[in-house]
């Protein structure tokens, strides 16, 4: 197992770490324990030592269920990560009601990495008013914390805000060989790299997309390397990042697992040929966008509340993956007057548009689209 020093923590880390987002599952969607435990199990034996979950992970279940499968190991030889779900917290009293009930859960004293769970602008402005940043500081200086952090899915300009408005002990963002601009991206790891903070990446293969390429863009992949994994080159890609110091995977299988194991048991960054793979494997995925939608919201505010450059981003993730699933999950959670049915056809959007796009007709094709489900 490869491992990384966190210098300014003094925290020898497998560079893999165990994400317990994705465990295998009963047919009644509870998490599936022996399997789950055989897997953890597999993990530790090999050199894993970072475990990450959440309270809200498996429906509220998944910390409750690792703080009892980690007492079979000692508690000092493994690194414990959870979060402060910051998107239900509304006053301090609620943070600290919660924050206590995880110890419970997770049948501790102490958490090795704790986060902020998913911070944007505006969370993170609500956790500095209501004292609740203070509040963790309090508890690191006590011993209950180890390390401080957040995870992060917001702008670069959120990104660049929050950390640097204190000293972070780690941040944790999004990030893959497709996610270089997206949230805090590629600038956001160069920014947390010259201000010395260690980066926890999530995301790495994409929720899965990026280890079920279609076969044409996969192929010189599996040509240069036939042995190796498509999942793996994605994980190798990030792991090739010097300051990407631990790779979050969510492991759901057995396979999952050994394939993770065998990526990070004798870790090869990818070489120079092999980046120019990964260069022209991005570009084939970018060509088969729905449509050419930059992202720069020129086009909004909709009279009628359509979020375009959200729909238009939901169908290019679905056109370059192919991942019916995340289509129809993407939908349903989206707001209704946000959807591309929404469309009343008034043509605002394309005046405004800077590449001339056909918003109308595309929103339409999408609307149709969807009216199949």
């Amino acid at each position: 197992m490869q491992y990384t020093t966190l210098e300014r923590l003094g925290a020898r880390v497998s560079r893999l770490g165990f994400g317990c987002m994705r465990f295998p599952t009963t047919p009644d969607g509870a998490i599936d324990e022996p399997r789950a435990a055989a897997m953890l199990r597999r993990a530790y034996d090999a050199g894993v030592n970072y475990f990450d979950t959440a309270y809200f992970y498996h429906n509220h279940t998944s910390e409750a269920f690792l703080g009892r499968a980690l007492k079979a190991f000692p508690r000092e030889s493994f690194y414990l990560a959870t979060k402060l779900p910051m998107s239900v917290i509304d006053s301090l009293q609620k943070a600290k009601e919660i924050f206590e009930g995880q110890f419970v859960s997770l049948q501790t004293d102490y958490f090795d990495f704790y986060l902020l769970h998913a911070l944007n602008g505006q969370r993170f402005d609500q956790a500095v008013e209501q004292g609740i940043v203070d509040f963790l500081v309090e508890q690191q200086r006590a011993g209950r914390i180890r390390h401080l952090g957040f995870s992060f899915h917001d702008s670069y300009e959120a990104f660049e805000r929050i950390l640097t408005a204190r000293d972070w002990d780690f941040c944790q963002i999004q990030l893959n060989y497709m996610d270089v601009d997206t949230q805090a991206g590629m600038k956001g790891y160069a920014l947390a790299e010259r201000r010395g903070v260690p980066m926890i990446v999530m995301e790495p293969v994409k929720g899965g997309a990026l280890a079920a390429l279609s076969d044409d863009v996969a192929a010189p992949l599996r040509a240069a390397r036939p042995e190796k994994s498509i999942a793996s080159w994605a994980m190798r890609w990030v792991g090739s990042l010097p300051n990407c110091r631990i790779i979050l995977s969510g492991m759901s299988d057995e396979a999952q697992v050994e394939d993770n194991l065998a990526t990070f048991g004798n870790f090869e960054p990818l070489s120079e040929s092999e980046q120019a793979l990964i260069v022209q494997t991005r570009e084939a995925l970018r060509a088969k966008v729905f449509v050419g939608c930059t992202g720069c919201r020129y086009c909004m505010p909709c009279p009628f509340g359509v979020d375009i450059p959200g729909n238009f981003r939901m169908m290019n993730e679905y056109a370059m993956y192919g991942l019916e699933s995340r289509l129809e999950g993407d939908w349903r959670f989206m707001d209704e007057p946000e959807r591309a049915d929404n469309c009343r056809r008034c043509g605002k959007c394309e005046q405004a548009c800077p590449q001339a796009l056909p918003i109308r007709a595309r929103l339409a094709d999408i609307a149709a689209r969807m009216a199949q489900k």
